[in-house]
């Protein structure tokens, strides 16, 4: 036989620099631990996970259960009497009598009330503009705005002595603001004149005398004499005010006049 020559030895082989044969296995081990099934969709869910990693048997997760103080519910008392045993367990706390047909009734709170709700006024409305009333008896006069109230309403007046329109409350709704505009910031306006001020006070009816239906007569308001001295101080603080603008007479002529609108007359495509 022909003499086997020796194969030669191989190489051994050297790993790369950086990559190690566990640092592969566990980089596998961590890309696949909770592998992309679909869109969204993972192998395991989060509380697999969460049981693999056996958190729970942390001890510093454990909470510490303190065993509460048992207080007695019932009490023994004795009772006198030869049949009546003695002695007889009464409840500490008696059990109500009355019990609701509702298991759970909410008690609303009376802080919400509707009367005391923020109330916002347009930016529009400031002390001492001209202002055209919409709707009421006086619809179509303009009036000056003496100030807003805490109701929401608007404080204002003609004055009576141009236009025959006395102190009132108005809404914003039924209200157009025009640019024309009286320095009312010297006009001392009566603090009194508030939402109360206006309240009418209601007579009570006799119910229990008998009295002939058709006898009866509807009471008329008639204006206090309170109320018409403060209807001049007002109107002498907003006409000092009126005489002291550059265009006195003009604005004079023009809250005595009335608004109304014409044929192709628009008020959207007005300015005031």
């Amino acid at each position: 036989m022909a003499p086997t020559k020796e194969k030669a030895a191989a190489a051994p082989k050297v790993a790369k620099p950086g990559k190690t044969g566990g640092d592969q296995k566990k980089k596998r081990a961590n890309r696949f631990k909770n592998a992309l099934l679909a869109d969204g969709v993972r192998r395991y869910s989060k509380g697999k996970i969460a049981a693999r990693k056996a958190l729970y048997a942390l001890k510093s997760l454990k909470k510490v259960r303190t065993e509460k103080p048992k207080v007695a519910i019932t009490v023994v008392k004795k009772i006198g009497g030869a049949k009546n045993g003695g002695e007889r367990k009464v409840l500490v706390k008696k059990n109500k009598s009355y019990l609701p047909t509702k298991s759970l009734i909410r008690k609303r709170s009376g802080k919400r009330c509707f009367r005391n709700h923020k109330r916002n006024i347009r930016k529009t409305l400031k002390k001492g503009k001209v202002l055209i009333l919409l709707a009421g008896r006086h619809k179509g006069k303009r009036v000056v705005l003496l100030k807003a109230l805490k109701s929401g309403l608007l404080l204002v007046t003609g004055p009576f002595a141009l236009n025959s329109c006395p102190v009132r409350r108005v809404s914003q709704n039924y209200v157009i603001a025009t640019k024309t505009r009286v320095d009312l910031r010297k006009a001392k306006i009566p603090k009194h004149i508030n939402d109360g001020y206006f309240r009418r006070a209601c007579k009570k009816k006799n119910t229990r005398t008998e009295k002939d239906i058709f006898a009866e007569k509807e009471e008329k308001y008639v204006p206090s004499e309170q109320r018409k001295a403060d209807q001049k101080t007002v109107d002498e603080e907003v006409l000092k005010a009126i005489k002291a603008h550059p265009e006195a007479k003009v604005i004079r002529r023009y809250l005595k006049s009335m608004f109304s609108l014409r044929t192709n007359q628009y008020p959207h495509r007005m300015q005031f």
